[in-house]
């Protein structure tokens, strides 16, 4: 029998939680929420696994993949979707009428779970983050009540991490995309500091349109990795670009002339096929990480980048991604909501596999908070909030956020779960 507590993406973690409902409605979701009231227990939320990032033990467990529902509207071009529904699922039912959700790099993230911190994906520079695209929502908040979130609910729910109730469903608008020119190119990792230099140049030079990522990735000899590739130390650009595929191709030819390309798959698609941009895992595995968010990337930026990560590092980093922001995510949503620092010009996030002893993960976690302090000149507050996670730390939430902002967001956790039931995430605590 599956353990469905610890039924999740990243496994790092094992959850003991005092007790699991597996919901399958919004009532099954209060009635949750009122019996850890009742017993004064904290609440933990997982919808589709992957952002199960606090331990989950002695709370009240609430499983929220059953709910599935899913509408897609075309005449509003908006969707209605529960928070049981992926990604992959909202993508294939907006693509009959020619619409796409903001979706991120993964297609089997759940959209909810995404949305609620920020939701940064490959239209990100053309349209900005998910949340902005939020129409309404229902949430169950720590009193048990389902409520359509008012407007400062609904501010602080999408880009508060899970702090604020339990989303049931959500209104969001989609765009009229159905098509693109993407994919990735990977090359040699002995190129890594002419690409890394030439990339910071280039995004300073291209249009909203052009969403594009770095990763730096050193690849284990296993068969489930394309045979060029394996045991490699690669750099894979990922392109995601709505104009006219000759426009495309005319902007990513300086990247392409960098280096000898190991595979390129840069070309016209149909929208249905954005996952197989950033390629990203979809096996479970223990996993730790950490992340930042940069004003800005400079010559100076890149060269301690390449200290960590770099061909000739001396101890590596096993992955590094670089993910280029602006154009719409630095402009203010229709509808204000809590995600902050929209002046960010870069985000950095680094894993890795931690299957080994705690030792060998202890110093894994300490090289990469090396990393993240090595940036500090060029960071902007503390971790990005789409991307927190296990590896950071409760007391660097706030950081994550600008002061007006933070405090705004402990009000309304004030008026809305003023016990801290929800606090099995990156916690924002009430005001005392």
């Amino acid at each position: 029998m599956t353990d469905v507590a610890n039924d999740v993406f990243n496994t790092y973690l094992h959850h003991d939680p005092a007790v699991v409902v597996e919901a399958t409605s919004a009532d099954d979701v209060r009635d949750a929420v009122r019996l850890a009231a009742e017993r004064s227990l904290p609440v933990a939320v997982r919808a589709t696994g992957h952002g199960m990032a606090r331990s989950a033990d002695g709370a009240v467990l609430v499983v929220t993949r059953g709910l599935t529902g899913l509408e897609v509207d075309p005449d509003t071009k908006t969707a209605r979707v529960e928070p049981g529904v992926l990604a992959a699922q909202l993508i294939a039912e907006a693509a009959k009428y020619g619409l796409a959700p903001l979706n991120g790099a993964s297609p089997a993230v759940g959209v909810t779970g995404y949305t609620l911190g920020g939701g940064l994906g490959p239209l990100g520079r053309a349209y900005g983050y998910n949340a902005d695209h939020v129409r309404e929502l229902s949430v169950v908040t720590a009193d048990g009540q389902l409520r359509t979130a008012p407007d400062d609910l609904a501010w602080a729910t999408l880009g508060g991490k899970g702090n604020f109730g339990i989303v049931t469903s959500l209104e969001l608008g989609l765009v009229e995309v159905s098509r693109l020119y993407g994919g990735g190119i990977f090359f040699p990792g002995e190129a890594v500091a002419d690409i890394l230099h030439a990339w910071r140049e280039w995004t300073a030079t291209v249009p909203d349109e052009m969403s594009s990522s770095l990763a730096l990735l050193r690849l284990p000899p296993l068969d489930v990795i394309p045979e060029p590739l394996r045991g490699r130390f690669v750099v894979h650009l990922r392109i995601a670009y709505l104009g006219e595929v000759a426009d495309g191709e005319r902007l990513v030819a300086p990247l392409r002339a960098l280096a000898p390309a190991i595979i390129d798959t840069v070309a016209d698609m149909p929208y249905t096929e954005v996952g197989s941009i950033h390629q990203d895992p979809t096996t479970p595995a223990p996993a730790v990480d950490r992340n930042a968010l940069l004003r800005a990337l400079d010559s100076s930026t890149v060269d301690t980048l390449l200290e960590f990560t770099g061909a000739d590092a001396a101890d590596p980093l096993g992955v590094v991604e670089l993910r280029h922001l602006g154009g719409a995510l630095a402009r203010p949503p229709a509808r204000p909501n809590a995600v902050p620092f929209r002046e960010g010009g870069f985000s950095v996030f680094t894993a890795a596999i931690a299957a080994g002893p705690p030792e060998e993960v202890a110093g894994i976690q300490a090289r990469q908070a090396a990393f993240v302090d090595a940036l500090a000149p060029w960071r902007l507050g503390g971790p990005y909030v789409p991307f927190m996670g296990a590896g950071d730390a409760p007391e660097t939430v706030a950081s994550a956020y600008d002061p007006d902002t933070y405090r705004r967001l402990r009000e309304v956790k004030t008026a809305y779960d003023p016990r801290n039931l929800f606090r099995v995430n990156p916690n924002i605590p009430p005001l005392r």
